[in-house]
C-alpha cells in the first residue's frame, strides 16, 4: 500500500521519496507495535484524506496542493537504512521516513551528514533522548548524532520529562529547547522567529510523534502530558519546509494504542502539510 499522497511511479522523476521502517528493535517502550506505524499511516491516509465520488477519487489536499513529485519506496529493514538513504540523498532527493522507533533516525542523520555536512537538527520530541551512559537505542538518539549535527544550529522542541543525566547533557553542551511551556507564554509567532534564526542552512527535521499533547496524539509509545498543540506543530513545520530542509522523520506513532486512528491520520497530515510547503 502506497501513501495518498504518492504521485508518481517512477524513482528518478521524484522530488520527495518515502520510505518506511517498520522496526522497532531498539525501542526499550513498555508499549509495542510501533513498527506497525508505516503501515497505518498508508492505510489511514488512503482512507480520511480521499474522497469517492462514482469511480472517481480525490485527495483532501492542503490549500496549497502537493506540487511536487512524491514516490513512495515502500518499506525497508533497518540493516538497509543506510544504504537506500545514501540513494536517496546522492540524487539531491528529500528523504521522508516513517518509523518504527526514533532510533532509526541516527543511521538516516549520519547519511543525510555524509553528503551535507553537519546538519542544523530540529528535533521534536517529549524526551531530549540525551542519554550517554547507554549509547545506541531510542533514548541515546541525541547523543549518537552528535559528531554529525552543528550544535550551535540545533535545536529541540517539545521536550517536558527529561533524566537527570539529559539535563546535565543539556547544559554541558548548551543545548538550545523550547519547551510547551515557552510555546504558550510567547506564542506561536514568536516562537516560529526564534526558530528560523536559529538554524543553518542544512536543516533536518527528527520528530517523535510524541512531541504532540496525547490529547491529539494519544497513539505513541511513550506519552506524557502537556505537550504541543497539534495546529501550532504544523505551523511550524510548515515555516521550516518553506525554508527548506534535507529530509524528515516521523517516528514512534504506536497504532495498538491509538484511539480511532486519530495519531495515523495526523501524521499523514502533516506530510502532507510539509510537501506542500517545500
Amino acid at each position: 500500500m502506497k501513501i495518498c499522497w504518492a504521485n508518481t511511479d517512477s524513482f528518478d522523476e521524484a522530488d520527495i521519496i518515502i520510505v518506511g521502517i517498520p522496526d522497532e528493535s531498539k525501542s526499550h517502550s513498555l508499549r509495542k507495535g510501533a513498527s506497525e506505524a508505516p503501515h497505518k499511516i498508508r492505510e489511514i491516509s488512503s482512507i480520511r484524506d480521499t474522497y469517492k465520488r462514482g469511480n472517481t477519487i480525490s485527495l483532501g489536499l492542503p490549500f496549497s496542493g502537493i506540487n511536487r513529485k512524491v514516490y513512495d519506496y515502500g518499506n525497508i529493514e533497518r540493516s538497509e537504512v543506510t544504504k537506500v538513504i545514501d540513494k536517496i540523498v546522492s540524487k539531491s532527493k528529500i528523504p521522508l521516513s516513517l518509523g518504527g522507533d526514533h532510533s532509526i533516525s541516527t543511521e538516516i542523520i549520519k547519511s543525510v551528514s555524509k553528503k551535507h555536512g553537519p546538519l542544523s537538527l530540529v528535533y521534536f520530541d517529549a524526551h531530549p533522548d540525551f542519554v550517554s551512559s547507554v549509547q545506541g537505542y531510542y533514548g541515546s538518539v541525541f547523543y549518537d548524532v552528535l559528531p554529525f549535527i552543528d550544535m550551535k544550529s540545533s535545536i529541540q522542541i517539545g521536550v517536558r520529562t527529561p533524566e537527570q543525566e539529559e539535563i546535565d547533557n543539556i547544559k554541558k553542551y548548551d543545548l538550545y529547547m523550547i519547551t510547551p511551556f515557552d510555546i504558550a507564554k510567547n506564542g506561536i509567532m514568536k516562537i516560529e522567529e526564534i526558530i528560523l534564526n536559529k538554524i543553518g542552512k542544512n536543516v533536518y527535521v527528527s520528530f517523535d510523534m510524541d512531541a504532540i499533547d496525547p490529547a491529539y496524539a494519544p497513539g505513541v509509545s511513550v506519552p506524557v502530558p502537556l505537550g504541543l498543540g497539534n495546529t501550532g506543530t504544523i505551523i511550524l513545520l510548515k515555516s521550516l519546509a518553506k525554508k527548506g530542509i534535507l529530509g524528515l522523520d516521523i517516528m514512534e506513532v504506536c497504532p495498538n494504542y491509538d484511539i480511532k486512528d486519530r495519531t495515523s491520520h495526523l501524521a499523514s497530515r502533516m506530510i502532507a502539510e510539509v510537501i506542500s510547503s517545500l
